[in-house]
Formats: structure tokens, sequence, C-alpha cells
């Protein structure tokens, strides 16, 4: 069984809280972590609204289906239920008392009409990612805090003989992370894409099965981690701009892809406003790419696409359970000139960080970190070129090369 490191904020949340929304894809872990918070449950029910026969009750009597419940109540997959959100909030305004509603949702209910309001100010959000590295192999993950302390991250070693790119092609979920054979994985990830095109989008979207979703899908796997381009899309698939934002949406809200906003600031430079696109698993977007272990050697490109969507992973896991929780963001210049990922705290501090496949690093690597240092003055808290190597080396004023396998470390004094 996986620890998985939300359950204390979780904890937190429930204590604090009414209504706590634990969103995130089929898959991930949503139901085991709602049971463990069962367990430490005086008086808790947990209720699947997939049971068609719970579906049905909550359906027809809202109201009554929610009212005078004690202790914690679980309603798993509350996108089968919405009508149970406006009586949920009947029901705790009536009683606000902390840990009533933990509510479960594989589509994001947030985007539904009118739930944004329903439940304003009365809930709080947390959401579960597929398996960190850490999660995987018992592994205590501080490398987001470490750095905005201004501590060195540690370098671990990969942990019982699991290669960095096996990490990479196994992904996260649960379930093909315990598959030995990949053979076995890849029918996984094939069943799994399948059902959710079918499934959740179908339900968010209450039409039939979409024919152009798939290729929509495998084409943001092969371009992610590149600024989004709607025009060349819209061209390549041969879908006007509107469905085209339609299905982004709908495959947002289903938790399968994410976008990374372009980070702006007053710095007197022009800058690219695109989001990219990640896919929320490294894992699924190699399967929908057609990379393996064995192909990762040879084609460096795909190799470095699926790295730093692993590493896009791998920060958003930890900034869920991090003190600092900063933004994340990507930042690019209309000359080219970019860094993958800028991490910003409350204060308005900035760290940059830029993904590597390789061994080697050469200056112009760091070109897009400089830029910030130097434009950002104090702002500045530093600049990290995650690489493959097995040093922590300076690489400039302000600026470190730092082996990806700090990523699962914790800080050293």
């Amino acid at each position: 069984m996986f620890q998985r490191r939300l359950l204390q904020p979780l904890r937190d949340a429930l204590a604090e809280a009414p209504v706590v929304l634990l969103n995130g894809a089929r898959q991930t872990g949503k139901s085991t972590l709602c049971r463990f918070a069962e367990e430490e449950q005086e008086e808790a029910h947990f209720l699947s609204l997939d049971d068609a026969a719970v579906r049905q009750a909550a359906i027809e009597d809202p109201v009554g289906f929610v009212r005078g419940r004690g202790g914690l109540t679980i309603l798993d997959e509350i996108q089968k239920a919405p009508e149970l959100l406006s009586a949920i909030k009947v029901e705790v305004d009536r009683d606000r008392r902390p840990g009533r509603f933990l509510l479960t949702g594989s589509a994001n209910v947030l985007v539904m009409p009118r739930v944004s309001e329903s439940l304003a100010g009365r809930m709080e959000v947390l959401s579960l990612w597929p398996l960190s590295y850490g999660e995987i192999h018992g592994r205590e993950e501080d490398f987001i805090d470490a750095l905005f302390r201004g501590e060195s991250p540690e370098r671990r070693a990969n942990s019982g003989g699991a290669s960095l790119e096996r990490a990479m092609i196994r992904g996260g979920f649960p379930e093909p992370v315990q598959r030995e054979s990949s053979a076995s994985r890849e029918r996984w990830f094939r069943a799994y894409s399948t059902t959710i095109l079918q499934r959740e989008v179908e339900d968010l979207a209450q039409i039939d099965f979409l024919a152009d979703l798939p290729r929509l899908f495998g084409l943001l796997a092969a371009r992610a981690g590149s600024p989004l381009n709607m025009a060349e899309i819209s061209r390549t698939l041969g879908l006007s701009h509107s469905s085209l934002r339609r299905y982004l949406a709908l495959l947002e809200a289903a938790h399968q892809i994410t976008r990374l906003p372009a980070w702006s600031a007053n710095i007197g430079k022009t800058l690219v406003r695109s989001p990219k696109v990640q896919l929320i698993d490294s894992g699924l977007a190699a399967w929908l790419t057609g990379v393996n272990e064995e192909n990762l050697a040879t084609d460096r490109k795909s190799a470095g696409r699926v790295f730093e969507g692993y590493v896009h992973g791998e920060l958003r896991k930890q900034i869920g359970w991090s003190r600092t929780q900063p933004r994340i963001s990507h930042f690019q210049t209309s000359k080219g000139v970019e860094v993958d990922f800028l991490l910003e705290d409350r204060r308005g501090k900035v760290i940059g960080i830029e993904v590597k496949y390789s061994h080697t690093i050469r200056s112009g690597d760091a070109k897009g970190l400089r830029l910030l240092r130097d434009e950002l003055g104090d702002r500045f808290l530093g600049g990290a070129i995650l690489y493959l190597g097995e040093e922590i080396l300076p690489f400039g004023d302000g600026i470190q090369l730092i082996p990806v396998t700090a990523l699962w470390g914790a800080a050293v004094a």
C-alpha cells in the first residue's frame, strides 16, 4: 500500500472546512485515500455514486440524501450527481461544523454549471495526482521547500533498481506502476485512455463519443511542453477553433491534461503568452507517442519531451503538499529565450528550473535563467538546471546544476 503525502493536507482540511473536495483523474487513488480518512474518523460513511442505486437515491431526493448526517460523509465521484451540491450547501449553512463532507471527483466539478458558486467559501479543494517517485519508493520529498529556503537539495540514488527511464515510462498511476511486464502496462494504458475518452468525457459533454478526441489526445502528447498553438492544431486536425477549445476544456475537466500558464511580469521583454499543455502522467504520454525504455536511448527528442513532462508532474505533485505552495508557470521571450518552469511564492520570489535530458550542460543552457536573474534582481531566489549528472555544481551566480535524483530527496543543511 502506498503512503500518500496528501493525507496530512487532507486531515488538515477536514479539521478546518465543512466541505473538502478531492479532485483528480480516475485511477489516481482518490477512493483509497478517502478510505484512510474514513478509518481515522469515529463516525464516517462512504457512499460511491458509481453505484447505480446510491446515485438514483441521491438524484431523486438530494435534500433527504444529505440531511442530518452525523460524522463525516464521503461521497465518491460527486460529478455523477451534481444535484447534491446545492443540497450540501443548504445542509452546511445549517450546520457549519468542519469535516462534514468529503467529496471526490474525477471530473472537475468546479467547471460544471452552478457548482462554482454553490459551495464558495464553504469548501477547500485538494488535487490528487498520480504517485510521485517518493510515494512509490517510500521517501520524503522536500525539493521545492528546500529551494525556497535556500538550502541545497540532497542528491539521492535510485531506489530498488528503479532507473529514471523506467520511472518516466511507468509514470505514477498505481496500477501500471505495480506491473512488471511492459506489455501488461501498455494494455493498461490502452484501456485507460479509451475508457477516459468514452466515459468521463461523454459524461461531461452529455453527447456520444467524440471521434476527434483520440487524435487530439495523441497530438497533445506529441507536442507536450511546447506553447499551445491553437491555429496549427486546428489546421492539423481539421477542427474549428470553437470545437478545439471545447475539446481541450473537456480533456482538462477530465483531469487528463493541464495547462502550464505563461509567466508575465514587467521586465521590459516581449514574452510569449501562450500556455503549454502537459498530460497528467509521463507514462500515459509515453504510451500515446510510442516511447518506451528501449527507444529512449536513440530518440533523444522524444526522451527530452517525456523527461520534461515527468519533471513537470513531480513538481506539481510536490506543490500539493509543500509549505510554500508556489504557483508554477513557464517563461519564454519572443526571441526564444526560455525557462521550462518558474515557481513563484506569495511574496513574488521566483525560482527558475530548466530541464535537460543530458549529462553535459553548456553555457547556453542557462541563458534563460541568467536573463531572469539579471532582470528580477532580489526577486530571483535562484536557478536550477536539472540534468542527468551526479553532482550538485555551481553554474554561475545564483544558478546550480542539480541531478534530477534530487527531486525525490530531502534537504541537507
